[in-house]
């Protein structure tokens, strides 16, 4: 009945657990970057296909509860608008999922981790892009991008915000396109990986267990958002990410 949860040791199931509460106050805090966290955190610690088949569930619960939170037109009005994304994404997501059992637990930490890097590292050093909304080709290029890398890895984060960032959408319509978009997501890599068996009757308890700490978090996240200082939050955040990233590319290099 515990699948995988057996095989774990008592103190790395804490630590995945007291990341997942983290992962989830960050989510609650700054709209993002939970699968992201869980990734690069417990691909540290544990194989890459267990830390992929734990963030799904926890995933999908935080992504409802956030696509909803303007109400169903709001988040039709999102699928309207970035529909060329989103269906690019998706697609792209689905046909990568299919890839994650066949490819060596090296390479799928370095496929994890050089984005997690790439993407801290560019926001540190404070590097933007700056696209065309209206050209539908780069729609399509960013979505491959994310479909490549949640596919892979679960994160669809640094892509979308970057594009969101890159076109001008302001503050408020990118927190609700966001939340639509990783909803999306989230639905499509549980299909995909209940396809491609990452997750399965082993791995459906663990990933079931890590809802209730990231909730947790989430609801902590929310009530602090108000009193933090975001800009100074969200930096050490992507100084966290650099380093977990790191540390999946070591894993990857050195086995």
């Amino acid at each position: 009945m515990l699948g995988i949860m057996g095989e774990i040791p008592l103190v790395l199931m804490a630590v995945a657990t007291a990341l997942a509460v983290f992962a989830g106050f960050v989510k609650g805090a700054v709209g993002f970057a939970l699968p992201m966290i869980l990734i690069s955190g417990m691909g540290s610690i544990l194989p890459a296909e267990w830390a992929l088949a734990g963030l799904i569930l926890p995933t999908l619960v935080s992504n409802l509860v956030q696509g909803f939170a303007g109400g169903w037109r709001e988040a039709w009005g999102v699928v309207t608008r970035f529909r060329v994304y989103i269906v690019t994404l998706l697609t792209v997501l689905a046909l990568a999922a299919q890839l994650v059992t066949l490819v060596p637990d090296g390479v799928l930490f370095g496929l994890i981790g050089l984005p997690v890097t790439a993407f801290a590292l560019t926001q540190i050093v404070g590097w933007s892009l700056t696209l065309d909304a209206a050209r539908r080709r780069y729609e399509i290029a960013m979505g491959v991008v994310a479909g490549l890398m949640s596919g892979f890895s679960g994160t669809w984060g640094p892509p979308t915000v970057m594009y969101l960032t890159a076109i001008g959408t302001g503050k408020r319509a990118a927190m609700r396109a966001q939340g639509v978009i990783y909803l999306l997501g989230s639905i499509m890599l549980l299909v995909a990986h209940l396809r491609s068996g990452i997750l399965d009757r082993d791995t459906v308890p663990w990933s079931l267990w890590l809802i209730a700490p990231v909730l947790i978090g989430m609801w902590i996240g929310g009530k602090a958002h108000a009193r933090m200082n975001p800009a100074r939050f969200r930096q050490m955040m992507l100084w966290v990410l650099l380093v977990a990233g790191l540390n999946l590319i070591r894993r990857g290099i050195m086995g």
